[in-house]
């Protein structure tokens, strides 16, 4: 069986950010990613990131994860990756079972496990959504961002967060009719300067709108919406047909917190935070001893904050471990700040909220 000092659980921005703050303070991590390469969401993000410059502010997501990666390299002798390994199990005496990509189970026992597996989008069920044609919102940005293919040539997004709104950007960009993005809610979600640019474009976005129900031969060929009251019940006689070959879903993400639950770490439902997740304490530390998490795994939210919160969750490691960063009092202040910063105003409320019930304080 191999031994770990620091076990890393996904490849994305928030693991591949500890990694670093590890190795940094002296500690070596073995980094597991179930796809083919590290980088996580990053990889297929072209849009710039909001923020400050200590987020990468103006800096595309494809870009910051070529940073993050190179970050890494640099500690080549502290940090080794398990790639196309999916872990399946996660065990009280810190064991892990992984399977590679030649289906060959094997364990891995570590110190400190840090779990930063992100989350998986949520589905919207009306009738026939599992016609092919009906994508996730990462799913399009994968074929488009990733593989170069498009994902049909009339779509309908669902959902003006701005993931949508962004990838609604992204398909036009690339040649794709975007007919319009409907909203559920009564508001439009996302960032204005994303929904502005839409509307300069054309493109209708309607709210108290979902999909009741897809058509088609074997494929996508239409999908009819229809209005919603403030009960979120259907307005009868508002029903409307839209020709469409691809439908594109972003009703947001859901913590991947299976393993979690697994190894028997205390969970609460919050909405806030996007589902299911751990309870943690300020040091990221779930119920469970020496495991940690960081990223949307314990509350789904940007990027940027992803990435400070794997850093943090690295200096605490490593100090756990007796490898105190150099610098540790000062980094640990410094990314406290940034993760407060991005926090902060409306759009930070709703993390702020689920933050404050998941660790049963009083929220202003």
């Amino acid at each position: 069986m191999k031994h770990v000092d620091l076990l890393i659980i996904g490849g994305g921005p928030s693991g591949l950010a500890a990694a670093k703050m590890a190795a940094e303070s002296g500690v070596s991590s073995l980094i597991i990613e179930r796809d083919t390469k590290v980088g996580g969401q990053l990889v297929k993000q072209t849009h710039m990131f909001f923020g400050s410059e200590k987020q990468y502010a103006k800096t595309r997501g494809i870009n910051i994860a070529e940073i993050l990666i190179n970050d890494c390299k640099e500690h080549d002798d502290k940090i080794s990756y398990m790639t196309e390994t999916t872990v399946v199990g996660l065990y009280p005496d810190y064991v892990v079972t992984v399977m590679d990509r030649n289906h060959k189970y094997s364990k891995i026992k570590a110190n400190t496990i840090l779990v930063a597996t992100g989350a998986s989008e949520k589905v919207l069920a009306f009738e026939n959504n599992d016609l092919p044609g009906i994508y996730g919102a990462g799913a399009v940005q994968t074929l488009m961002n990733v593989h170069g293919v498009l994902p049909g040539q009339d779509v309908v997004m669902v959902g003006s967060g701005n993931i949508g709104l962004i990838v609604s950007y992204q398909l036009m960009q690339a040649g794709v009719n975007v007919k319009r993005v409907i909203e559920a809610a009564s508001v439009i979600g996302g960032y204005k300067v994303h929904a502005s640019k839409l509307k300069r474009l054309g493109v209708e976005i309607t709210t108290n709108m979902t999909v009741k129900s897809a058509q088609g031969n074997g494929a996508l060929e239409s999908i009819v919406v229809q209005k919603l009251d403030d009960d979120w019940q259907f307005i009868p006689g508002t029903e409307e047909e839209i020709s469409v070959d691809a439908l594109c879903i972003s009703v947001g993400l859901s913590p991947l917190s299976n393993l979690l639950s697994m190894v028997g770490c205390e969970m609460k439902y919050v909405s806030a935070l996007g589902g299911n997740v751990p309870v943690i304490d300020h040091s990221h530390e779930t119920t469970v001893p020496n495991i940690f998490v960081a990223g949307d795994v314990c509350g789904v939210e940007e990027a940027s904050s992803a990435i400070v919160e794997g850093y943090y969750v690295g200096l605490i490691i490593g100090n756990r471990l007796g490898k105190t960063h150099p610098h540790y009092e000062r980094l640990i202040q410094d990314f406290t700040q940034q993760l407060d910063n991005l926090r902060s105003g409306p759009f930070g409320e709703k993390t702020r909220s689920g933050l404050a019930q998941l660790r049963g304080e009083q929220h202003a």
